[in-house]
């Protein structure tokens, strides 16, 4: 009776301990917590050392140590290790001093352009056409074009033209008759 009393106990202590999340305790008092007594470190028994043949310690030993070779091909790669992370930096302290660059032309692009466009505002506005107008009406003579006054000219090759003299009343200059003698 006393072990089955054991065995049922033992498997509700378990049963508390997995399932303590489902239990909801009622009451406002909070139960302490139940000691587990320490339990000793098992000891196994010392197992005999076992000798090893000295072949083998030879070989435990060469695998251990590094060769001449591997030690130069180890140092080479450590090398070449370097050399590419300094190379790196480089490149990219280049991108960056560049970068930097390309803001500051853009902000002095920027800067040009808006005086540049400050400069032509002012130049269109200090133009005034009526004033050019009158400048050459009243001061210079000059009159508008009447019908009489302007002569039409055939050119007879493109729209270059050299004119060496005045163009004649007639608007011909040369006749065939001319240009033979």
């Amino acid at each position: 009776m006393a072990s089955q009393y054991r065995t049922s106990n033992r498997r509700a202590a378990e049963t508390r301990g997995r399932d303590r999340s489902r239990f909801y305790v009622y009451g406002n008092a909070v139960r302490q917590a139940e000691a587990v007594p320490e339990r000793a470190p098992q000891r196994r028994p010392q197992q005999p050392i076992k000798r090893t043949s000295r072949q083998v310690a030879k070989n435990r030993n060469r695998a251990m140590s590094i060769g001449p070779a591997y030690a130069v091909f180890l140092t080479a790669a450590a090398v070449c290790a370097v050399l590419i992370c300094m190379f790196y930096l480089r490149l990219q302290s280049e991108v960056v001093s560049r970068s930097e660059n390309v803001s500051y032309l853009q902000e002095q692009l920027a800067d040009l352009t808006e005086a540049n466009n400050t400069a032509y505002n002012a130049a269109v506005d200090s133009v005034n056409l009526e004033t050019v107008r009158e400048r050459a009406m009243n001061e210079m003579g000059m009159v508008y074009a009447s019908d009489g006054n302007v002569i039409e000219y055939d050119s007879p090759s493109g729209d270059y033209v050299k004119q060496y003299s005045d163009i004649p009343e007639s608007g011909v200059l040369a006749s065939a008759g001319s240009v033979s003698k």
